[in-house]
């Protein structure tokens, strides 16, 4: 296993869902960190050194400072705050952004030439804000995006039809919100296309494709409802973006990355589109065929999201 470093930047529940899978699946030598409460920071790394003796490979944990992302291979940003009650969006996203400028600038100033993650939210938004803030090249500033997004939708088609996820190959593109979509022109089961399996299999009618999406783009909000916020499924999908950058795999997922002209909508701004990741960050973005439709829903969320940014303090 290679060497490795990751410092983790807030020790909420995303991000010690994070560092627990990480610690499970053995991605990283050393995991570091970081939080405005050091006490908390300090007590989550001896919790997670006390199953040490049960993980897969010996690792060096502890509570740090952003003097310690100086020579990390990989920094992922958590941290962030809630709405409050009489907030307008535009208001907490401008809260964010300061919290995500104020991050990278002690970040940037340990002397770190690492891959940036964030997977704060609205994570397209504040993604954009750490790029303008830390002035690394934009291969080496990336969101979780849809990948989340992503990981549901695989599961509810492999819960429909009852094949493995593992052979579930289909993507959710576009703002990691209510303007995603699912792109189901290059949606496919094993080598199969998505159209070709409803018309051989009796297990799902194209009706379905949309309850599946509303399935996939409701998720968060019931979880929510049920136990008040999400964190299990970003931890895991954050330590799989991590493992491939990591490990050098020249792995295509689908994440926020900043579209420089590949996809025909706006340009300068972060949003989720499939992408061949390694040890450099975004190695390329992958162009798809779109359909019409698909074509005009990703113009749609590109536009929210470009009018978002223009509103905003950055």
């Amino acid at each position: 296993m290679p060497k490795s470093k990751v410092v983790i930047v807030g020790t909420g529940m995303v991000g010690m869902s994070y560092a627990y899978s990480l610690v499970n699946q053995g991605v990283v030598e050393e995991l570091v960190l970081i939080d405005i409460d050091k006490n908390r920071a300090e007590g989550e790394a001896m919790d997670l050194n006390h199953g040490l003796a049960f993980a897969p490979r010996k690792m060096h944990i502890y509570a740090g400072d952003y003097k310690d992302a100086k020579d990390a291979d990989l920094v992922v940003i958590t941290a962030g705050v809630n709405q409050k009650e009489g907030e307008t969006r535009i208001d907490l996203l401008n809260r964010n952004a300061t919290i995500m400028k104020s991050v990278v600038k002690n970040i940037m100033e340990s002397g770190f030439d690492g891959i940036l993650l964030v997977a704060s939210n609205p994570v397209d938004i504040l993604t954009y804000v750490a790029k303008k803030a830390s002035n690394l090249p934009a291969n080496r500033v990336i969101g979780s995006g849809t990948s989340l997004d992503t990981a549901r939708l695989r599961y509810e088609i492999s819960k429909k039809i009852n094949i493995s996820v593992g052979n579930i190959h289909a993507y959710i593109l576009g703002e990691h919100g209510d303007s995603e979509f699912v792109c189901w022109s290059n949606a496919y089961i094993g080598v199969k296309p998505m159209k070709d399996v409803i018309e051989s299999m009796r297990e799902i009618e194209f009706e379905d494709l949309h309850k599946i999406y509303m399935n996939v783009k409701e998720a968060a909000y019931e979880i929510i409802k049920r136990k008040k916020a999400t964190y299990y499924g970003i931890g895991m999908t954050l330590v799989r973006i991590t493992a491939a950058i990591i490990n050098n795999e020249n792995r295509i997922i689908p994440i926020s990355v900043y579209n420089d002209g590949v996809y025909d909508i706006d340009k300068d701004l972060y949003i989720g589109l499939p992408a061949v990741l390694n040890h450099q960050g975004v190695h390329h973005i992958v162009k798809l065929k779109l359909s019409e439709t698909e074509q005009e829903q990703l113009k749609s969320s590109a536009a929210i999201l470009k009018n978002l940014l223009n509103q905003m303090d950055i």
